[in-house]
């Protein structure tokens, strides 16, 4: 239907993938892209000096908060490795600049008026942000090591602890950088790539554990397929949400050139019904660990007063990943999160659209140019957003629920959250392909 909303995806044949490998500049990209994963999941190995890994690691396993920070570090925080903050530092650095960027004149003139010297200098101020953000945090994470008897015996403490910052922040810079490169160089999106790839390392692990639960428990083995019936009927909606766009028809002016007349073909403007992809849900899960990081340290410490302890694992329980009001407060940020990626997108502003139809003639069948343009297209996208950001809430909640419906937990890690981030990433993916498969087509037309 030209004004509903619908969304298609095509398997790619062999030819496709051919085309694909030869296509210009395409197998290089991959293939850098590939070694930079690769160095990523190296550094993962290399654990920091001083530090028992094998408590630290059982320490995690038994943590729900600790747990769910190793996941999203690709198994880094659990080995206690270099690498050990992972890109999160650079993902909540990246967040904060976006709302400030909002808020801040001067942000907000150097990412819209100054082109392409304002957007390199604000991503300067991300990088020195991020360089912040990862020392804090490697101060709150040796805080806690602190607390524990994850460290070695005879190991000088002050050291170790001066040492383990200083390390843990340049890990983190480094992941950052390896992201930056693979967006520049690479295939694109390479923080989202950092964490897919995180993700999916833990995978084997899961399963293993599920295959030792059902060895145990036959009785869930029913229970079992209904839990993987559920994931994948939940990856298909998720493709939905990914692919799904609202058409927007546009009716343009006819002009006449000598004896020819060129225009009058009506087109559309497509509106994503998601059109934040998987950013909000990485923003989201990026916001709510920054007080379970904290929390995490606070509750390993005796409190002064009675009081201050209560409210301390109050708060603790309201953060937990694994608990109810930890859920009801993700989905209010993933809808929050996905009307804001909404509103800072260049493509969806009502205002500059309505604009540039009026100048260039063109305007939406049955209605005025200028402001009830605007007016009827910021109607259309906040109706298109709200559907959308509610259904991302909902595909998000449901995996988890459906955990604990079956009483399957060991599958939790890759259910709700990372389940839509290795799809949406994969989906990311293959639309970056397709830009340079499109963009080798043009360069053939052109050679020709």
């Amino acid at each position: 239907m030209a004004n509903g909303i619908s969304g298609k995806m095509r398997v790619p044949t062999t030819a496709d993938l051919m085309s694909m490998w030869n296509a210009s500049g395409l197998k290089e990209k991959l293939i850098f892209t590939f070694l930079m994963l690769v160095l990523f999941r190296f550094g993962i190995h290399l654990p920091l000096f001083g530090v028992n890994n094998e408590y630290f690691s059982n320490l995690a396993s038994q943590n729900n908060i600790l747990g769910f920070l190793d996941l999203f570090s690709g198994g880094a925080l659990g080995k206690v490795s270099i690498f050990a903050l992972g890109i999160g530092p650079y993902i909540t650095s990246s967040i904060i600049m976006q709302l400030m960027a909002v808020i801040v004149p001067a942000l907000e003139k150097l990412q819209k008026e100054d082109g392409e010297a304002g957007r390199r200098k604000l991503s300067q101020y991300t990088r020195m942000f991020t360089v912040v953000l990862a020392a804090f945090q490697a101060i709150i994470f040796m805080s806690f090591m602190a607390h524990t008897n994850a460290i070695t015996a005879g190991v000088n403490h002050t050291m170790f602890y001066i040492s383990s910052v200083l390390t843990l922040t340049a890990g983190s810079v480094l992941v950052m950088w390896l992201s930056e490169l693979i967006t520049e160089k690479g295939i694109g999106n390479g923080g989202s790539l950092i964490i897919f790839v995180g993700i999916i390392s833990g995978i084997p692990l899961y399963s293993s554990r599920t295959a030792q639960m059902i060895a145990g428990q036959p009785s869930l083995g029913w229970n079992l397929m209904l839990l993987l019936a559920i994931f994948f009927i939940t990856m298909v909606f998720i493709v939905v949400m990914q692919e799904a766009i609202r058409k927007v028809i546009i009716v343009n002016p006819k002009r006449q050139v000598g004896n020819k007349v060129y225009g009058g073909v009506n087109t559309f403007i497509p509106f994503k019904l998601n059109p934040g992809g998987v950013m909000p849900i990485i923003f989201a899960v990026a916001i709510l660990l920054f007080p379970s990081t904290i929390l995490s340290l606070i509750g390993s410490q005796q409190l002064p007063t009675p009081w201050l302890q209560s409210a301390v694992e109050t708060l603790t329980r309201v953060f937990n990943p694994s608990g109810a009001t930890y859920y009801a407060i993700y989905f209010f940020m993933i809808v929050l999160l996905t009307f804001f990626y909404a509103s800072i997108m260049p493509n969806m502003q009502p205002k500059e659209i309505a604009d540039n139809l009026k100048k260039y003639g063109s305007s939406i069948p049955g209605i005025k140019p200028g402001k009830p343009t605007a007016e009827a297209l910021d109607k259309i996208l906040t109706k298109t957003t709200f559907i959308g950001a509610l259904g991302l809430g909902i595909i998000a909640l449901v995996p988890a629920f459906a955990s604990y419906l079956t009483n399957i937990t060991t599958l939790q890690g890759i259910g709700a959250t990372s389940l839509i981030i290795m799809v949406g990433v994969a989906l990311d993916l293959i639309n970056q392909v397709k830009t340079h498969l499109l963009a080798r087509n043009y360069e053939s037309f052109l050679k020709e």
